[in-house]
């Protein structure tokens, strides 16, 4: 419900910048055309930050209904930190290849209730090196602004992991390599020297990646797979 929410605000701040271009572009007879021979170019490149909002999908086992397991096991919603940058392929008037190749900090918690009235939160804070595959659909340009949607793969490799023994926390092992279905949607408003791109775009991991080892926490857990909700801001 939460993601739902803020999916909403952030669709309805690009609608609204949408909405001011246009009465914009209604209000006066005439607007410069920034980078007016953009898509001349085959090829482009740009930069990106993104704030990820990431949890676990969890599914649980035959063992979370046994007397030693939690009786809730839950994966709340963590922010993280991504940078990379963009590369651009021009197909044609509507269509783009794209990939962003980034690397992506992140902090994903599973939290445990036990009966009798404890709690314990298991993590897993990790760098990722992720590198997607989309798919642009990029509607006419109107003036200086246009929307877009996009669709893809990425695959995800796990570079490190800070494990912290202490206070119980650190021991949710899981693989170190993820595959998942990419889709989103932004808004490009070109200026004088660049391009400014804010999207939105939602990640669900397809593979299990838990992985429980002997010393391992995770007793009622099936598998784990991810979940992703990213903000980009976009500069080509």
């Amino acid at each position: 419900m939460f993601n739902l929410h803020r999916a909403q605000v952030i669709f309805g701040f690009l609608g609204l910048l949408l909405a001011a271009q246009e009465v914009q572009a209604q209000g006066t007879g005439y607007r410069r055309r920034h980078l007016e021979f953009y898509d001349d170019k085959p090829i482009h490149y740009g930069i990106l930050f993104a704030v990820p909002f990431t949890r676990f999908n969890i599914s649980h086992s035959n063992e979370f209904v046994s007397k030693d397991s939690a009786f809730v096991i839950q994966s709340p919603n963590n922010a993280a930190f991504r940078m990379g940058f963009t590369i651009n392929a021009f197909m044609n008037e509507h269509f783009d290849l794209r990939t962003t190749p980034s690397v992506s900090l992140y902090e994903r918690h599973v939290k445990f209730s036990y009966p009798n009235g404890t709690d314990k939160t298991e993590k897993r804070e990790s760098t990722w090196i992720e590198v997607p595959l989309l798919l642009k659909y990029k509607s006419l340009r109107r003036v200086n602004s246009r929307m877009y949607m996009l669709a893809g793969v990425t695959f995800g490799i796990e570079t490190n992991v800070k494990r912290n023994r202490g206070g119980g926390g650190g021991r949710l092992d899981t693989k170190s390599s993820d595959f998942s279905i990419d889709y989103g949607i932004g808004y490009e408003q070109f200026f004088e020297f660049f391009k400014f791109a804010p999207e939105l775009r939602f990640s669900h991991g397809l593979m299990n990646v838990f992985q429980p080892t002997k010393n391992s926490a995770g007793m009622g857990i099936n598998r784990l797979s991810t979940h992703t909700v990213t903000l980009y801001l976009n500069f080509e």
